[in-house]
């Protein structure tokens, strides 16, 4: 019987829809900060690349900070484009950065509906995001969210990333849950669903209307339980 239910964060519950849009001006603005302009399509390139850069190396720990990650990759970002960034300037990037994913993330159009409904329904709601309290926390505040959730948690905060054992282990003691008793509803397959999966829980793969996940490495992976094109079809699995 299903007690509780775990969320990511972005792709999840927030659409990363608009999140290319919003930071494509900070990269053209940090290129030329750095005397590094560049052409728009080599402004993408050369971001692009330095992301699968900067993942292969991160994914391999069981923990960081995402502000490091990201500070590392506008930094390999200067590198491709044949520069350096200096610490102001990634300093800079960092901030802007932070401030520019906050404003553009978007809950999804039937989030919170089906969050009111399952929490009508005595489920134990859980937020477990791999990002950073400064990010994580203005999101819950800013769409009113706490008024749904018993507990979020940060990777910061359980100083755990998933897909490592550590986070979920972390979620599941805040909540007093078992595993079995927790389904886990995430975009990641290598990050929500085989971590999940891993620890004993049951898993939803949902959709961010068609987009790819971020910082997939080609970890193997699990089929989840389910597959969502929305969220609001969690209300007939609890039911079902």
């Amino acid at each position: 019987m299903t007690q509780g239910v775990f969320f990511d964060l972005g792709g999840t519950l927030f659409s990363y829809r608009n999140v290319a849009r919003a930071t494509l001006p900070l990269l053209i603005d940090g290129a030329e900060r750095l005397g590094l302009a560049r052409k728009t399509d080599d402004i993408k390139q050369a971001y692009t690349q330095a992301g699968r850069d900067v993942n292969s190396h991160y994914a391999e720990q069981d923990y960081y900070l995402h502000s490091d990650f990201f500070v590392d990759t506008f930094r390999r970002f200067a590198e491709i484009l044949g520069g350096s960034a200096d610490d102001d300037t990634a300093n800079w990037y960092l901030n802007t950065h932070r401030e520019a994913i906050v404003n553009c993330l978007v809950l999804k159009e039937d989030c919170t509906e089906t969050l009111a409904h399952l929490k009508e329904a005595g489920l134990y709601l859980s937020v477990v995001s791999n990002i950073d309290d400064d990010m994580l926390l203005p999101l819950i505040e800013r769409e009113g969210l706490a008024q749904y959730f018993d507990h979020w948690t940060s990777s910061e905060s359980a100083q755990s990333c998933k897909p490592h054992r550590g986070f979920f282990e972390h979620a599941l003691e805040l909540s007093g849950l078992d595993a079995a008793s927790v389904l886990f509803v995430g975009d990641s397959p290598e990050h929500d669903i085989a971590g999940a999966n891993a620890i004993g829980m049951r898993t939803a793969l949902v959709s961010d209307g068609g987009m790819p996940p971020p910082l997939l490495v080609g970890r193997e992976t699990v089929a989840p339980d389910h597959h969502l094109e929305n969220l609001s079809e969690l209300k007939a699995i609890i039911a079902g």
